[in-house]
């Protein structure tokens, strides 16, 4: 069983940045994807970042691409979810989720290949 506990959200002026963390244990899976989906308040919850820890291989959504980057740190057993730019409509609870290993075609499925969440850290984007 993978536990996973995310970290870092807070409150940031619109452009501004942050960085949340994923501390992942006892480790993170390998050939599998994690990911950060994110869910404001009356809207469904959608996958933000996902990337394939076998490799390099991400994708974002498109309201993200060019200001968000996820990375991931076996060494550390930790996600991340680098954010810039930030506008007040990424404002949400983001989670930190990941897949069993399923090797790369883990990053064409959905959110119900996700077998292990967080409990999801607030990020609100206000001036």
């Amino acid at each position: 069983e993978v536990q996973l506990v995310e970290s870092g959200g807070g409150l940031v002026q619109p452009g501004g940045s942050l960085r949340v963390s994923c501390a992942v244990s006892p480790n993170i899976y390998s050939s599998a994807c994690m990911a950060w989906f994110r869910q404001a308040p009356g809207k469904e919850r959608e996958a933000v970042a996902i990337v394939y820890t076998g490799g390099d291989a991400a994708k974002y959504a498109d309201s993200v691409k060019g200001r968000f980057t996820i990375s991931n740190d076996r060494t550390k057993n930790a996600l991340y979810l680098q954010m810039n730019n930030l506008r007040p409509e990424d404002t949400a609870m983001y989670y930190c989720a990941s897949t069993s290993p399923l090797g790369s075609l883990c990053l064409n499925r959905g959110e119900d290949a996700y077998r292990y969440w967080g409990q999801g850290t607030q990020v609100t984007v206000s001036s």
